[in-house]
């Protein structure tokens, strides 16, 4: 299954490690994949344990919600140290990290630098939904929305709003979009 990730492309799968489920843009490179992780709860469960889950959903929602740390109706089981959301394919496998500064427009962070090593397949089913741009928009505005979290600013801020547009005009509806959108009229 990982044949199926192209290499070099970044893809949006879930990091599940052992007290929580996150989004983490995975980069195959030949037979391990590659991701970069920001401080908070994943970041410290993987300075303790190194056993870890990589996911596969297709659930734009799920992804979004997870980065957001909003409420999510799913169930894990756990084997080995690892743990997993039921039913998704994905891989079980261990991390090696290494601590990394980071600089971009947002500032500087300690990140992690991640290897993932896949020992074993995590048999699963994905939803059959056709492709949706308006997902694939409500994914973006949630990652300007992380940063725009941590480092708010006017020209953040207009982008969102002006992916929240594109979003409507391309029929999506999701509630996680409208907290989004709530937050930065609050602001």
């Amino acid at each position: 299954m990982l044949e199926l990730l192209k290499e070099g492309q970044v893809y949006e799968l879930l990091l599940v490690s052992k007290s929580n489920v996150t989004p983490v843009g995975v980069v195959r490179k030949g037979e391990t994949l590659h991701f970069k992780l920001f401080p908070g709860k994943s970041f410290k469960d993987l300075l303790e344990n190194n056993r870890t889950a990589i996911q596969i959903t297709w659930d734009a929602e799920l992804l979004v919600r997870t980065a957001l740390n909003l409420s999510v109706s799913i169930s894990f089981e756990s084997s080995g140290g690892h743990r997993w959301i039921s039913s998704l394919p994905g891989w079980l496998g261990k991390v090696e990290c290494r601590r990394e500064v980071w600089k971009d427009e947002i500032g500087t962070a300690e990140v992690l630098r991640c290897e993932f090593f896949p020992e074993r397949r995590l048999p699963g089913e994905l939803t059959r939904v056709p492709f949706s741009r308006a997902d694939c928009v409500l994914v973006e505005m949630a990652v300007l929305f992380t940063r725009y979290i941590v480092r708010p600013s006017p020209e953040q801020r207009n982008k969102i709003l002006d992916l929240y547009s594109l979003y409507r005009h391309l029929g999506g509806t999701s509630d996680t979009a409208e907290y989004i959108v709530g937050h930065l009229k609050g602001a």
